[in-house]
C-alpha cells in the first residue's frame, strides 16, 4: 500500500442541528478518486460557518463504528468552539490522528450557549491528512 497525502474528503457541509459521520476508514472514498481509505492519519481540519448565526460544532473519533447511524458520545470529543457567521477556524494536530478499521469522524452541529440556535446553520468542513490506498 501507498501512503496519499491527500484532502482526505471533499468539502463536507453539515446542516445543524445535526451529527453525521463524515469519515468512516475502511468505506469513505477519498476526495479525487484516490481510493476507499485504508488506515488514515489525520492532520488538520477546517470549519466554516455559512449560516446566519452563531453555532457550536464539535468533532468525535468513534472506535471502530460499523457503518450505521453517528453518534456523539462525549467521551469520544476532542473539539468544540463555537464559530460565529462567516467565522473561519482549524483544528491541527501535533502528531496526527491515526483512524484504523471502523473508526469514523463524525460532526455535531449544535445551539451555543450565546448568539444561535443551531437551526439553519451550514458548517463546512475540509480534512486533510495522509491515508493509505
Amino acid at each position: 500500500m501507498a501512503l496519499k497525502k491527500t484532502q482526505l474528503l471533499d468539502i463536507q457541509s453539515v446542516t445543524g442541528i445535526a451529527t453525521v459521520g463524515i469519515f468512516t476508514v475502511g468505506v469513505t472514498q477519498t476526495a479525487g478518486g484516490v481510493g476507499v481509505a485504508s488506515t488514515s492519519y489525520i492532520k488538520n481540519i477546517i470549519m466554516h460557518n455559512t449560516g446566519l448565526a452563531t453555532a457550536r460544532v464539535s468533532l468525535y473519533v468513534n472506535p471502530n463504528l460499523t457503518p450505521g447511524p453517528s453518534i456523539a458520545v462525549t467521551a469520544n470529543r476532542f473539539l468544540r468552539v463555537d464559530l460565529a457567521s462567516n467565522e473561519t477556524t482549524f483544528f491541527e494536530s501535533t502528531y496526527p490522528i491515526v483512524l484504523t478499521n471502523n473508526d469514523t469522524l463524525s460532526v455535531e452541529v449544535s445551539a451555543p450557549s450565546e448568539g444561535g440556535t443551531g437551526i439553519g446553520s451550514a458548517v463546512n468542513i475540509i480534512v486533510n491528512g495522509d491515508t493509505d490506498v
